[in-house]
């Protein structure tokens, strides 16, 4: 995932556009006799790629490596330290699945302490969160129906949420302030509320369309429906034509949402996905609502982050998907509170500890399993989104070839976006991009994005059915966009022979990336609603 450089300069209403390579201008090269990989024709076609005045200025570190011997066929720069945005998600996923196995599931569980008395508890329920980023509103209703089911009807005591699973720190480092409100960069707990099966955890959905005459204020509506944020709705409707300059956002260090602006009469929902503040409250408070509608009384209001007694007993238990499942929301739409959970549960499950820095030391010793050099790296966060990941190229490529051995490759590597795939499900962050290529349907990868930066590593096969492994993280460009670069570098591989020395190259092609004024900031995955 990427952060844009101004967020409140992101249009609210986005209109699609299909990020397509075409044919471009295609040459072809032959590798004269015995010419090696630093002679090759596959060198002077992508040197020609990487030559594009988008990147006058720029660095490029690239890796292109056959993924049977692991033979580097092509390598610019591939020591080089650059940011490699949602590419850090090759780190932790692999991490992950190799440390908590692809059939590890978080658990929710409700406890009692206190004595029984009928249908009165005469003591505390506690809330105890195992770090599921997928907990939905109607997961918590099923806590509280199996509540119900055991007879109690009142506590006497308090809700208290049991967060201790994971230290209190929210906020990966580095991360940019004027994200906060971005659901992108929401608060990490693992007790938290995904609004949506993109499980966008830590976030609420707010919906506003037009009053039904000029001057009223719009209709708003949050989803889960919850007083956990308040609305502070200050937009206007305008007749039909008008400006639509609606804005939705958070306050900084609380939940009330602003919803400003104008919006026009006869336009369609503005529709945000904003964080809340401390997603520990945000589960406590629906889970609170739940418990309410299922008839079970609590008295006070909910008390955060105390540690559940040992001597508590479970009254409903609620199980995450298994790993191997979790993988493809995760990976196929870049979901960056994913990698922070995962990383922090790495980090419980191997030290005891529920923490970033405990979690990424467990991932450094993993990925020094795989042969990847971690001293020629810097992982600060799960995700990406922290600037400081410094990964080279060279080290995505050894990562890559490692695991291929690997018992949970094959759930691994179909998490991975495919280039042109239009089921959002499969194709990901690649659905539009390499379409009518030999890359489409070939391309396994994953996509990164920052302002400045770039990346797409992963798999293809060539033209004489060869499996490559490539890795591509471009930084420093002032282009919108470079991305059409990277497809052409991968397409230049799914055209060629690179056994027989047969390379069929193609330009970058320009016409069809995005603007300025569209949201080239963020990865098409980060769009809300997905239009990419």
């Amino acid at each position: 995932m990427t952060r844009p450089e101004n967020p409140t300069r992101i249009p609210r209403r986005l209109t699609a556009f299909v990020c397509v390579l075409t044919a471009g201008l295609a040459l072809t090269w032959s590798a004269p006799a015995g010419a090696g990989p630093s002679d090759s024709g596959l060198k002077k076609a992508v040197d020609t790629i990487l030559a594009d005045a988008r990147m006058s200025g720029g660095a490029a570190s690239v890796v292109i490596a056959d993924a049977v011997t692991g033979e580097r066929l092509y390598q610019r720069s591939g020591t080089d330290r650059l940011m490699p945005a949602s590419n850090t998600k090759l780190l932790t996923s692999t991490a992950a699945m190799a440390l908590l196995g692809p059939g590890y599931r978080h658990t929710t569980d409700v406890l009692s302490s206190g004595s029984r008395d009928g249908s009165t508890l005469d003591g505390d329920l506690h809330l105890r969160g195992g770090g599921d980023p997928t907990t939905l509103a109607k997961d918590y209703a099923k806590l509280a129906a199996g509540v119900a089911a055991t007879g109690i009807r009142r506590v006497t005591g308090r809700l208290i949420a049991d967060d201790t699973r994971f230290d209190a720190r929210r906020l990966g480092r580095a991360w940019a302030g004027d994200d906060e409100s971005a659901y992108y960069s929401a608060q990490i707990s693992p007790l938290t509320v995904a609004p949506d099966t993109d499980y966008d955890s830590g976030t609420v959905i707010v919906e506003a369309v037009p009053g039904d005459r000029p001057g009223d204020r719009p209709k708003v509506t949050v989803v889960p429906k919850t007083a956990y944020v308040r609305l502070d709705v200050s937009g206007t409707t305008v007749a039909a034509g008008g400006a639509d300059t609606l804005a939705v956002e958070r306050r900084h260090g609380s939940n009330t949402i602003t919803v400003s602006g104008a919006i026009p009469i006869g336009a369609g929902a503005t529709k945000e996905w904003v964080s809340v503040w401390e997603p520990t409250g945000y589960a406590a408070a629906v889970f609170s609502d739940e418990l309410a509608r299922h008839g079970v009384r609590v008295k006070g209001t909910p008390r955060l982050g105390v540690a559940t007694p040992p001597d508590a007993r479970v009254l409903a238990s609620h199980r995450s998907m298994p790993l191997r499942k979790l993988m493809f929301p995760f990976m196929k739409l870049s979901n960056n509170m994913h990698a922070e959970t995962l990383a922090k549960t790495i980090g419980y499950e191997i030290s005891g500890r529920g923490s970033w820095s405990a979690g990424l030391a467990a991932i450094e010793g993993y990925l020094r399993t795989e042969g990847v050099t971690t001293a020629a790296l810097r992982q600060t966060d799960g995700s990406g989104l922290s600037r400081m990941n410094v990964v080279p190229a060279e080290q995505f490529a050894r990562l890559l070839l490692g695991v291929r051995d690997a018992s949970w490759y094959a759930d691994w590597h179909a998490s991975l976006p495919v280039a042109c795939a239009p089921d959002r499900a499969v194709g990901g962050s690649l659905r539009s991009r390499m379409c009518g290529t030999p890359a489409a349907l070939n391309a396994h990868a994953k996509v990164g994005s920052l302002t400045g930066a770039s990346s797409l590593a992963g798999y293809v096969k060539d033209a004489g059915g060869r499996e490559l492994v490539f890795a591509i993280v471009l930084n420093g460009y002032l282009a919108p966009s470079v991305k059409s670069v990277e497809d052409a570098i991968v397409v230049t591989l799914a055209r060629s022979d690179t056994a027989a020395g047969t390379i069929r190259s193609i330009a970058p092609q320009r016409g069809g990336e995005p603007s300025e004024a569209s949201d080239t900031a963020l990865e098409c995955t980060w769009r809300k609603p997905e239009i990419c």
